[in-house]
């Protein structure tokens, strides 16, 4: 949408979506057919938390403004600079400063003229337009501008509506800004679906930022710049496969800084961001710099290093950021890293070489499906002995008694309640909170399933149970006694003996992996997920020596993580110099 030209919501047709940014003077959608209205509508009137309203420091949004190339030096009334979500003007003032700086520079005498298609900024909660319009016009009236400049200004400029429906007529040279962060649950379904069916990067449990990336990255012109402050999750998780191949598919990720436990907001909030500066340009190098002190004197002498104004004496580093597809982003250079390539190149991973990865079982009703063992009044081959992640702490199973009812036949399928009738009883008792779980109300003649599927054989498996989120990996062996709940990862194989595989993965080779591929929590904490598991190389057990594999057997009996990376060494082969990088990461 170019030069403020708009038209106001009207009814939704499957060949084109019309036009869903208004002009800042606010008009409320027509209801009656078209729940996406209504959904958009709502949220327009919602709450700073259903919108994912985060607000950035201005020293944070001068930095990426820097990082971008939105220097007041060019002659800034000749491009164009989109904010996809304006809220109270984080982005926008600092960037039209900017702007009106670089006019009078060059030489400007005409704004109300020439600055009219400099801007775009859009908002979809009606309350911040009005509010962040009206600070507008005051800001530029005391720029020198005339009340009318202002007030023509302000409407060409900014637009109420929901960035991810809007139709622009023209492209950008700069996209800046901090995304909102909302999950899929909180948004409308109706809406979710319009969303899922124009972005292909809304994937698995992407959070809504996903989609501003996407869709920014759309609107660059060739050499334009995107700098958005937001989650980093998306660089390594699952959901962040589809934008990864979006990016590496012809972008540029020129700049990311770290930002975890930086106070980059003016609330402290828990998440953990990252600055990306990505442009619509061939490239494969990334300047890289991690959690900034955050004054305006480091923050402009960090944006000056990373952009090659000054070389030298910087935090800085250079990162070719290997782009395989969709596969997890590794921005950081050091020994650890060049030792997992080399794992990488040399064995299979942990799926390859025979063993199983899974997670244990989410019910949606845990209060419902899990009590005392001994107190589920089912049928005996209802229910199964459940292990949880409070029944390990000690690196042993310390069965707390607890059981979880199975309403799955063993050949698949939801069993007949009327082949059960203790089980009917049980959960016919528990039906109102049971049937009103999402899985439920999407199929409701199978209302008493579990999220997941059971499977009964799992529980005489041999298996090694892992915690989702740990400071060390805590890997415990389970000989074939229980069925894990879902905090519980677990490993299971056919060719390794899994004692074997509990040293390599109380290792400091494994925890090289995950820290190399897994997202970080604060406190150092990594996320030993299934995906993340999935990447550890090891070799084929057929290879491994007698001698070695009694050793290795007998480091995981132990628990002893020296003993553990010792027999390490020796079966992964490694170099001196691959034996420092281990313990030089171990230690880091």
């Amino acid at each position: 949408m170019a030069h403020g030209h708009s038209r106001n919501y009207t009814t939704l047709t499957d060949a084109t979506f019309v036009k869903a940014a208004t002009a800042y003077e606010y008009q409320p959608p027509l209801f009656g057919e078209c729940p996406i209205e209504q959904a958009v509508h709502a949220m327009a009137h919602a709450g700073i938390a259903e919108r994912g309203a985060i607000f950035t420091r201005t020293e944070v949004v001068e930095f990426i403004l820097d990082l971008a190339g939105y220097d007041p030096a060019l002659p800034l009334h000749t491009k164009r600079l989109l904010e996809p979500s304006f809220g109270g003007g984080d982005f926008l003032f600092p960037a039209i400063e900017r702007l009106l700086t670089s006019y009078r520079l060059h030489g400007g005498s005409n704004a109300e003229v020439d600055l009219i298609g400099a801007i775009q900024a859009v908002e979809l909660h009606h309350h911040s337009v009005t509010e962040t319009g009206q600070a507008l016009e005051r800001m530029l009236i005391e720029h020198g501008l005339t009340p009318h400049a202002a007030a023509t200004l302000r409407k060409a400029w900014l637009f109420q509506g929901d960035f991810l429906l809007t139709e622009f007529d023209d492209r950008f040279d700069f996209v800046v800004g901090n995304p909102p962060y909302v999950r899929q649950e909180l948004i409308a379904d109706a809406l979710m679906a319009e969303y899922r069916r124009r972005y292909r990067t809304i994937y698995d449990r992407a959070d809504i930022y996903i989609p501003f990336i996407e869709r920014s990255l759309d609107l660059l012109n060739p050499g334009g710049v995107l700098g958005f402050i937001c989650a980093d999750r998306w660089m390594k998780n699952r959901y962040g496969r589809p934008l990864r191949e979006l990016v590496a598919s012809g972008y540029h990720l020129r700049a990311f800084v770290d930002m975890v436990d930086t106070p980059a907001f003016t609330t402290d909030v828990i998440t953990y961001p990252g600055i990306f500066v990505i442009a619509n340009e061939p490239g494969n190098t990334t300047a890289v710099a991690k959690r900034p002190e955050i004054t305006s004197q480091a923050l402009t002498s960090l944006a000056r290093a990373m952009t090659g104004q000054v070389t030298g004496g910087s935090d800085v580093h250079a990162s070719k950021i290997v782009q395989h597809g969709g596969a997890p982003w590794i921005v950081d250079t050091n020994p650890g890293i060049d030792l997992v390539r080399a794992l990488e190149a040399r064995f299979p991973t942990l799926e390859d070489a025979g063993c199983k990865v899974g997670i244990g079982v989410a019910t949606g009703a845990d209060q419902a499906f899990i009590a005392p063992y001994e107190t589920l009044d089912v049928e005996e081959d209802r229910k199964l002995p459940l292990v949880m992640t409070r029944d390990i702490h000690s690196g042993e199973i310390a069965w707390r008694g607890y059981g979880v009812v199975n309403p799955f036949a063993d050949e698949g399928g939801l069993v007949a309640l009327a082949d059960y009738p203790r089980l009917a009883r049980y959960l016919e008792a528990r039906k109102d909170e049971i049937a009103g779980r999402h899985v439920a109300k999407k199929s409701p003649a199978g209302w008493y399933r579990t999220i997941d599927r059971i499977y009964p054989a799992l529980v005489a498996k041999p298996k090694l149970l892992i915690p989702d989120i740990k400071g060390e990996a805590h890997i415990v062996y389970d000989e074939g006694r229980f069925y894990p709940h879902h905090n519980l990862y677990f490993v299971t194989s056919e060719t390794w003996d899994l004692r074997a595989l509990q040293a390599v993965l109380l290792s400091s080779i494994a925890r090289l992996f995950i820290s190399t591929y897994s997202t970080k929590m604060r406190g150092g904490y990594l996320r030993y997920q299934a995906q993340y598991l999935r990447r550890i190389r090891v070799p084929v057990w057929a290879d491994v020596s007698g001698e070695l594999r009694a050793e290795l057997i007998a480091a995981g009996i132990s628990r002893d993580r020296a003993r553990c990376d010792t027999a390490m060494v020796a079966l992964y082969q490694l170099s001196d110099a691959e034996a420092d990088a281990l313990t030089h990461e171990t230690t880091a």
